[in-house]
């Protein structure tokens, strides 16, 4: 029976999450000793965790059929390879956010990012920021570094960087400041374009339909609610990313419940408009899974 390998970061800060979005997906793993490979149980994919640059390699490379990595990781191993057309971001995860940015000092006058046309700029991402400055038809010299890179002004090997960003914590502890955004970036999942089976292509839609579901859910809530029914349509108005709620009436009552899926955020403010707009008794609950 074909099964499918799944690359996963063995640890770091997309390593918890990928494998939950897994289990979430409902797979389950017997785990190998060295605990580098876990079998799948109950449904055909198999996980192998390794470094997340490794990942997009692994998958250029055949040695499995998908991969979840960050973005901004998958594209400089593309760029780096001049395979960029070799892999489908099949979907992005929602976690694991982060932008590529350009960092200057704090005490250098530097207005825009033009103004680095022929500076330094130290990076770990070279292939990736030396594309995305090209792009802006910013021409600059490449310093390559594998780590710390934000202390490369400071020693004077560099007159800026290009550093992956979250809170901008590390950048202000060495007196750096964030000039400009060249990627944004999160977590995805990735696969060959090329070079699977038919069989293996089964497994892969019903996976992507369960993960589909999912990511749905995650970003779902159900609502349900008792109105007056005069005031239907101002409460699907008010329910966001909501067309057609379930309207059902109430046993010796002129209200109805009414009960939907929405597929926005469901924020204090919602239920205040709704609670104006007639309706009581509201709940809202998380939804576990979801399938189309």
């Amino acid at each position: 029976m074909s099964r499918l390998r799944v690359a996963i970061q063995k640890s770091g800060r997309l390593s918890e999450k990928s494998l939950d979005v897994l289990k979430r997906c409902g797979l389950s793993f017997a785990r190998s000793k060295d605990k580098l490979f876990w079998y799948g149980r109950d449904f055909p994919v198999d996980v192998l965790l390794v470094r997340d640059d490794d990942i997009p390699r692994m998958l250029l490379d055949g040695v499995c059929e998908l991969g979840i990595v960050g973005e901004n990781i998958a594209r400089e191993v593309m760029l780096e390879r001049e395979s960029e057309s070799q892999l489908n971001c099949l979907r992005k995860l929602g976690f694991g956010h982060c932008r590529l940015s350009i960092a200057v000092p704090e005490n250098r006058d530097i207005a825009g990012i033009e103004a680095l046309e022929g500076t330094r700029i130290a990076t770990s991402y070279p292939a990736l920021t030396r594309n995305l400055m090209m792009q802006q038809g910013i021409s600059t010299s490449i310093v390559e570094l594998s780590g710390s890179v934000e202390i490369a002004p400071g020693l004077g090997t560099a007159d800026a960087i290009s550093d992956l960003v979250s809170t901008g914590t590390t950048l202000r502890a060495n007196h750096l400041r964030e000039l400009d955004v060249l990627f944004e970036s999160q977590a995805a999942l990735y696969g060959r374009v090329n070079d699977i089976s038919d069989e293996k292509k089964v497994l892969l839609d019903r996976l992507l339909a369960r993960l589909e579901g999912v990511m749905q859910a995650a970003e779902s809530k159900y609502v349900m609610l008792h109105a007056p029914r005069e005031a239907l349509e101002k409460i699907t108005e008010l329910l966001p990313g909501v067309e057609h709620p379930s309207v059902m009436p109430l046993e010796g009552s002129d209200r109805i419940a009414i009960h939907a899926v929405c597929g926005e955020a469901v924020f204090w403010e919602h239920l205040e408009a709704l609670k104006a707009a007639g309706a009581s008794a509201i709940l809202v609950l998380p939804v576990e899974k979801m399938l189309a």
